[in-house]
């Protein structure tokens, strides 16, 4: 079996990954700032933006506090499983508690990050829906106790 071709990644100019950086320091940043710090118009930021956001290299989205929104439980959860993990991956991603699913090498074949509203919820997302897919070998749950850095802004290349 050979390994499909990893995608290439998207040459950007030194203006748009300053564009980039700007907005991952602060998404809410108005186009009107953006162009005074790269040095380009205001229209000319916005064709941009909207150009990064149209072609998938970047979102631009509202980061909440989970516990702010009654979600007090969260939980990354390894996955073992047998057969192919990007069928296991695909429905994973189906599940409403699921927010973030990876495959990965090493101990666990995927990582799934869940937010639920407590206990009781996370036991039934683990037992009635993600340990009953088929695929699904073993799972090990790491409950998050407290979450100390979360960050987004890794820069450009």
């Amino acid at each position: 079996m050979t390994t499909p071709a990893r995608t290439a990644p998207i040459p950007l100019d030194d203006t748009s990954k300053a564009i980039i950086e700007q907005l991952q320091e602060d998404g809410r940043r108005s186009y009107t700032d953006i162009a005074k710090a790269v040095g380009l118009s205001e229209a000319a930021v916005r064709q941009r933006v909207q150009r990064l956001t149209e072609s998938g290299i970047m979102q631009i989205v509202a980061v909440t506090d989970p516990l702010q929104l009654g979600f007090y439980r969260q939980a990354m959860i390894g996955i073992r499983a047998t057969g192919d993990t990007r069928i296991v991956a695909d429905a994973l991603a189906t599940l409403p508690g699921v927010d973030y699913v990876v495959l990965t090498a090493g101990t666990f074949d995927l990582l799934v990050e869940v937010v639920c509203e407590n206990d009781d919820d996370l036991l039934e997302l683990l037992n009635d829906q993600i340990r009953t897919l088929a695929g699904v070998a073993s799972t090990e749950t790491f409950v998050y106790l407290k979450l100390h850095k979360q960050l987004y802004n890794w820069g450009t290349r």
